[in-house]
């Protein structure tokens, strides 16, 4: 049977040009789901300090999923697919130039194009919608037999997850990893790089960065992309780590 190819994608950070997260919790905290407070105290030091570039982003976005699921907590499913469905339709283009072109010639070529994403699955399946995707799989935020939000969720964030979920789509539609592609922009994307042919990092992490550049084989062949503006660079993986 003929083995077709697969490209693997992130969202936040490699195609969304944020975090779909962080556009809900915006838009649950205007709508006054989850009340203002919780963007104070830790949440917004992690912020600051990241946007000064003094600290680290995977810090202050680790520090907002903790909050952000804490607040959906007891929250009505129903009303957090709504509002996700309008983060969605007010934001799904705001998206990088070069993952955009990639997904569109995946597309053409037929390739089997999949999301593996550490966003919320109520997010990332109406974003998978819009871009008309193949399949994807996402972290799964828990409910109750009332639809209520547990503050329970089986993540797909780490490198870990998203191991298990390529080889939960390899066998599924047959994917040979030695023409597949990947692309991400955290050390969560790690294990997905490493087990296709063409691994793309999109405006990497320092953390990602590093690692690339401790695995040999890895930082050989990895392609690094940072868009800025209007241009798209590409990159060897010796950039100067500081």
């Amino acid at each position: 049977m003929k083995k077709n190819i697969g490209a693997f994608f992130d969202i936040d950070g490699t195609i969304y040009r944020d975090s779909l997260l962080i556009e809900h919790f915006k838009m649950l905290v205007k709508y006054e789901f989850i009340n203002m407070s919780s963007w104070t105290g830790r949440v917004k030091q992690k912020f600051e300090h990241w946007e000064k570039r003094n600290g680290n982003y995977d810090d202050y976005l680790l520090e907002l999923v903790e909050t952000y699921v804490d607040a959906l907590k007891n929250l009505n499913k129903n009303d957090v697919e709504f509002l996700a469905k309008r983060v969605i339709d007010l934001k799904w283009e705001r998206v990088y130039r070069y993952t955009r072109q990639k997904l569109m010639e995946h597309k053409e070529k037929g390739h089997k194009i999949i999301i593996i994403s550490g966003s919320p699955d109520f997010l990332v399946e109406k974003m998978a919608l819009k871009y008309e995707v193949d399949d994807f799989m996402a972290s799964k935020y828990l409910v109750d037999k009332n639809n209520i939000f547990t503050g329970e969720v089986v993540p797909m964030w780490d490198a870990k997850s998203k191991k298990k979920a390529i080889n939960y789509f390899c066998d599924k539609y047959s994917i040979d990893f030695s023409k597949s592609y990947a692309y991400g922009d955290t050390t969560g994307d790690l294990t997905m790089f490493k087990n296709v042919k063409f691994p793309v990092a999109i405006n990497p992490a320092m953390r990602l960065i590093k690692k690339i550049k401790k695995d040999k084989e890895l930082s050989e062949r990895i392609q690094i992309i940072v868009e800025r503006k209007d241009v798209i660079y590409s990159l060897d993986s010796h950039v100067k780590v500081q």
